[in-house]
């Protein structure tokens, strides 16, 4: 397994790098698009999964406050907000426990590299969950965790408001925001939503049913399943490896709230439904993953190479660039075409695989914002890579 992550190393600093695809160039398909035999979308998608192809990886330089800070603690996730000018950051401590911060993504241009850390005092002894923006007074206005409870202190769920990390706001935005926290026992995940059915809510998975939390009127709805929701959104991922999803008109307690159902054959770690809300991507326990037709409830392709057991991993769809990207266990990041399920890139971590040290990935054709540059972020251990997307 080292040789092979060496290996693969070496082959990252060779230029020009491999393609996927059997006599895969700019020139080739340029031609074809110039012969009418590739549509407009076809040639960006294959645009885009050429410069895939060749990214290349740099170190980025992190600013902070106190730099000394950024030697010791480790990155547990990085998340990127709707327009990727920021991150979002969980930090594993040195004495234990987490921190978090924001990364502004503006200072992001080459060839210089530098990005900037914001910090604030908040700190946790319990494991964070899972994590996602949420945007209650704006876009983004805040962040939801979901933290796992310790000895006598329950699990709950907290909004975090992103104007404590005050200059990491992009200019002009609106500073107010509140810091509320919501006592949810048993908490496995949580998932903002974004269903104008639900607004100003939020949703949680626990052992066996899913919570709808109302953050303005703290009314909750609860829906009890047959298995522990491990990826609690309009659509729900279980244990038993069962995708559901919940008709927010029905207000029953019995089976008639669920609308659809679709099965993979272990624990589902991750959904994500695609634009169009016409199909669904989803994985498991066991590696898989898949695409759904919502309509038929059909798999309609699968994704080959991703390695999983017991992480809870999350998956990366850029619909626009027609990319699906996933980091596994094996602490390998994998880049897929969303289009026809062909493996474009797989990228070594520059560290020795273990547990602790699985990489975390953000990617956006604009990191920073608008006019921003495009690429791929990877956080591990205390360092912050990119690789670049020309």
């Amino acid at each position: 397994m080292e040789s092979k992550r060496l290996q693969l190393l070496e082959e990252e600093d060779r230029k020009p790098k491999k393609v996927a695809r059997m006599g895969f160039n700019a020139s080739s398909f340029l031609r074809k698009s110039q012969l009418g035999f590739l549509s407009a979308t076809s040639y960006c998608r294959l645009a885009h999964e050429l410069r895939v192809s060749c990214m290349e990886r740099k170190k980025v330089q992190i600013q902070s406050s106190d730099p000394s800070t950024l030697a010791s603690d480790q990155f547990n996730l990085i998340l990127a907000d709707t327009s990727s000018q920021r991150l979002f950051t969980v930090n594993d401590v040195k004495v234990g426990g987490s921190k978090y911060g924001i990364i502004s993504l503006r200072g992001l241009k080459t060839p210089t590299l530098k990005v900037h850390m914001y910090e604030n005092l908040y700190f946790t002894s319990r494991k964070v969950n899972s994590v996602c923006w949420a945007s209650l007074n704006h876009l983004d206005s805040h962040v939801l965790l979901c933290l796992m409870g310790i000895a006598q202190t329950p699990g709950c769920a907290t909004l975090l408001p992103t104007s404590l990390f005050a200059s990491s706001h992009p200019a002009g935005m609106d500073r107010r925001g509140m810091l509320c926290s919501f006592r949810i026992p048993g908490a496995w995940s949580c998932a903002w939503c974004l269903n104008v059915q639900a607004n100003n809510c939020f949703s949680t998975g626990l052992s066996r049913r899913v919570l709808l939390t109302n953050v303005v009127t703290g009314h909750q709805q609860s829906y009890g399943t047959n298995s522990d929701v491990l990826t609690p959104l309009l659509f729900n991922g279980c244990r038993s490896g069962e995708i559901f999803a919940i008709d927010l008109r029905s207000r029953s307690q019995g089976k008639s709230w669920k609308s659809t159902r679709l099965f993979h054959d272990s624990a589902v770690t991750c959904v994500r439904i695609l634009q169009e809300e016409q199909s669904l991507i989803a994985s498991d326990m066991a590696g898989k993953i898949r695409l759904w037709d919502l309509r038929t409830t059909k798999c309609l392709r699968e994704y080959e190479g991703h390695v999983n057991e017991y992480a809870y991993l999350p998956l990366h769809v850029h619909e626009e660039e027609g990319l699906l990207m996933a980091v596994g266990q094996d602490c390998y990041t994998r880049i897929w075409s969303l289009h026809d399920a062909q493996l474009l890139r797989t990228i070594p971590s520059p560290y020795p695989a273990s547990k602790a040290d699985i990489p975390s990935v953000a990617f956006s054709s604009q990191l920073g914002g608008f006019r921003g540059v495009p690429g791929l972020l990877m956080a591990v251990r205390q360092d912050l890579y990119y690789f670049s997307y020309s």
